[in-house]
């Protein structure tokens, strides 16, 4: 255990003493590193009671130094693991920036390996159990009555108390452990008047909060956080009482706390929420316009937030839009902005691991949709439109950053060609670290730390200042040949949400019984409320029969066969009839793929993979004369053609294949899961090559693939808009053109429509992926008499 040198580390005034005492141990010394130690808690503590950055700046410089003269084996190695981490997240609320937080994450982890009581129950010997609990009591008498920490110490001392009990049955443990726990309790009445609502606990807790603030004077580091305390129970109560005084006094609190917390303050946002909530609620007792003008001046200071963007400050954004919605203050479009520039930072940071997407679902919910909502009604077309792009797809928009090619960086200068080079090999780095061990979680960040760097370094150079920034409407307006229409329906959400239902109940029946007669009806339905006053306004703007037309869905529409919708009566023309239909998931998408031009357009590799007989799954006995098809009419025309078969279809021989290839033909089962997205896979011999394998990949100037497998455009229900999916997955991966399936696909049509369809594609002895949406129309429209409608739109067409 550590042992102070001469001076009482309490005091604040020894800073100069252990400084003397400091020189007098130069390197070398054995008691240099204690010295160190000592110096860096004298001036930690002068942090805590004047809040000088400076002074916790140069005590983590020192326990630096004295954790380095404690290698590991040392017996003071943990201790100075643990303050060092303490010191870091003390400078990170402060300061706001990650790299201290994700050091304190890596010291603490380091720490506890070092600990008695994780070796104890790594190991069950019984000595490290005893000292742990002499090294906790040693702790607990450094929690004082009022200290913050000393329910934490209480818990965390009968914890290994009764671990002890349960080896030695020693009831004065047991006894012990209880009457710890019974105390820590009773020090915890806030919490226990969230459960049981007893308010004399909440009326203990202003009591002891009040007692609490008084030991952190002004400028002490800690007082933020003891006003806030104080405030929110202040608030509790006046929720339960109704006493104007306490909300008052909350406010005042609030305010204190808030201008302490500077706009680099890792829990600015938060104070920012929690006074801007009480002057609402102030609002609404009584009525004053004031206290609503001040809840608003205070959202409007998230934008300026200078720290790095944090999930709290993402929640609180979006407490402002809804506050603005409820309000109608004219701030809501506004609020909409900031909410989605938090989010586009927010992804960057979660990006590495698919585990991250509830985070991210949660947070996206229907905030796109619901921002172009505000933009329309505000009479704000063209930052509606910007908005609803930036915000859907996030995860696949930024994932696909990684691949952006910079040629015209390249040939600028030699700076450019740098910073070309460190781009692609960041990208290529954070794109192979997808979803790989969490413990690499501070390395990655790290990595994103330098890949925004070089994206900064970026837009610095001339015609490159918009580089990565969400595209603008001029930018969105290119994926139109001519001006966009707007065209208003008169389907409600919650008529869109019925067809969506439905038609999700009918296609899970697909393929067991004749459904066409309730099919045919929700086509109809489709065409009446969305489909066919898009198709008059298309007609009005002069676009001729038998041109492409693009769908971009948004929310539930993502969900719905746009495609296949019509009127369904002799002398009538559905939709298929009159334009082709193809899908994007983002304007964005579908113009980068418009700019892509192979470099290698002269040599066009096809590689065609089918797996009739997975390590799971029934057997498809179509598998293998549905290769036999695709390699007739391609050999002849291609400039190699390699297939894949039974064993040879394997996840690492389908991933190497594609390597050398920019064609692709895949046909096997199509495996979907719609609680895990990113685990949607196609059946392998040896198991599922999944979305996130092949996120890791980095293909070179893919351009077409055709998915012969069933539910391929099948995604995440709760998250429509983020299109998780296996063809969604190809394209965002540099695949131009792809045609899925949106529900199950009998071998036998898949059969042939592939047959019509590569009959139809190849043109001039040459292959074209521009011409796919063209080729899947043809090929669908010479067997609708021969296979049932269901079977006829099941395959569809996206990108280029």
């Amino acid at each position: 255990m550590e042992h102070n040198l001469s001076f009482p580390s309490s005091s604040v005034n020894h800073v100069e003493n252990y400084r003397i005492a400091l020189h007098s141990c130069p390197p070398g010394h054995p008691n240099r590193s204690l010295s160190l130690y000592n110096l860096a808690t004298s001036l930690q503590n002068r942090f805590k009671q004047r809040g000088v950055i400076s002074d916790l700046d140069e005590a983590i410089k020192l326990r630096q130094d004295a954790l380095v003269l404690r290698p590991p084996g040392h017996s003071d190695r943990s201790t100075s693991l643990n303050t060092l981490a303490n010191s870091l997240a003390d400078r990170f609320e402060q300061r706001g920036i990650m790299s201290d937080l994700d050091e304190a994450i890596e010291l603490h982890r380091d720490a506890l390996l070092l600990r008695p009581p994780t070796r104890f129950k790594q190991r069950g010997i019984i000595s490290d159990l005893d000292e742990a609990i002499e090294l906790l009591r040693a702790a607990f008498v450094l929690y004082p009555p009022g200290h913050s920490g000393r329910s934490s110490s209480l818990n965390n001392l009968a914890v290994s108390l009764r671990a002890r009990f349960e080896k030695r049955d020693m009831m004065s443990d047991l006894d012990e452990a209880i009457e710890l726990h019974r105390t820590a309790l009773l020090l915890r009445p806030t919490a226990r008047f969230e459960q049981q609502g007893i308010m004399a606990d909440l009326d203990e807790a202003i009591e002891l909060h009040r007692a609490a603030l008084l030991l952190f004077p002004s400028g002490h580091s800690d007082r933020s956080q003891s006003l806030n305390g104080l405030a929110i129970s202040l608030g509790d109560r006046f929720k339960q009482r109704d006493i104007m005084s306490d909300l008052d006094e909350a406010i005042e609190l609030h305010r204190e706390a808030l201008l302490l917390r500077s706009p680099g303050h890792s829990d600015r946002s938060l104070s920012l929420y929690n006074l801007a909530t009480n002057f609402q609620e102030r609002f609404k007792q009584r009525g004053i316009p004031s206290d609503l003008d001040e809840a608003f001046q205070l959202f409007l200071q998230l934008p300026h937030l200078s720290s790095a963007t944090s999930r709290t400050d993402l929640s609180v954004a979006k407490s402002w839009v809804a506050s603005a919605e409820k309000m109608k203050h004219p701030s809501a479009l506004l609020a909409y902005k900031t909410a989605l520039k938090f989010l586009d930072q927010q992804v960057a940071l979660l990006s590495s691991s698919s585990h991250h997407f509830d985070v991210i679902r949660e947070a996206v919910s229907s905030l796109a949709t619901d921002a172009f909502s505000c933009g329309v009604r505000h009479g704000a077309l063209t930052t509606a439109v910007e908005l609803v792009e930036q915000g859907r797809a996030v995860f696949w928009t930024h994932l696909a950053r990684f691949s952006t090619p910079l040629d015209e960086l390249s040939v600028s200068s030699d700076i450019g060609t740098a910073l070309a080079e460190e781009f692609k090999w960041l990208s290529f780095r954070l794109r192979n670290a997808f979803d790989q061990s969490e413990h690499q979680s501070p390395q990655i960040r790290q990595l994103t730390m330098q890949w925004d760097d070089v994206v900064s370094r970026i837009r610095m150079f001339p015609g490159f200042s918009c580089f990565f920034l969400p595209p603008l409407f001029s930018d969105l307006q290119k994926a139109a040949e001519n001006d966009p229409v707007h065209v208003p329906l008169d389907a409600t959400q919650a008529e869109v949400s019925e067809f969506s239902s439905e038609f999700q109940s009918l296609a899970e029946q697909f393929g067991s019984s004749d459904h066409q007669f309730k099919l045919v009806g929700i086509l109809r339905k489709l065409w009446n409320a969305i489909v066919d006053p898009v198709v008059q306004a298309l007609r009005e703007s002069n676009v001729r029969p038998g041109s492409r037309i693009w769908w971009c869905p948004t929310a539930e529409f993502t969900l719905l066969p746009l495609h296949a919708a019509g009127p369904y009566e002799k002398k009538k023309h559905d939709l298929s009839h009159i334009y082709i239909s193809s899908y994007t998931p983002t304007l964005a998408t579908l113009i980068r793929a418009r700019k892509q031009v192979s470099r290698h357009a002269s040599s066009q590799h096809f590689v065609a993979i089918g797996q009739g007989n997975p390590v799971e799954g029934r057997e498809l006995k179509c598998v293998a004369p549905e290769l036999a098809i695709v390699a007739e009419h391609l050999k002849p025309v291609v400039s190699s053609f390699t297939s894949l078969e039974d064993s040879h279809a394997t996840v690492q021989g389908a991933l190497d294949a594609l390597n050398h290839n920019q064609w692709l033909h895949l046909a096997c089962h199509g495996m979907p899961n719609r609680t895990q997205p990113f685990e949607s896979s196609f059946a392998m011999r040896d198991g599922p090559l999944m979305i996130k394998d092949i996120i890791r990949t980095n293909w070179q100037n893919p351009e077409f693939a055709f998915l012969s497998a069933c539910h391929t455009t099948v995604g995440d229900e709760e998250s429509p808009d983020e299109s998780i999916h296996l063809a969604a997955a190809m394209q965002f991966c540099g695949f131009r053109s792809v045609i899925g399936s949106r529900w199950s696909v009998d071998d036998d049509v898949a059969r042939q429509v592939v047959s019509a369809f590569y009959r139809n594609l190849i043109n001039s002895g040459r292959l074209d992926c521009t011409c796919a949406a063209v080729a899947l129309h043809k090929a669908v429209k010479s067997l609708r008499k021969k296979i049932p409608l269901e079977q006829q739109i099941v395959f569809v067409h996206i990108g280029v």
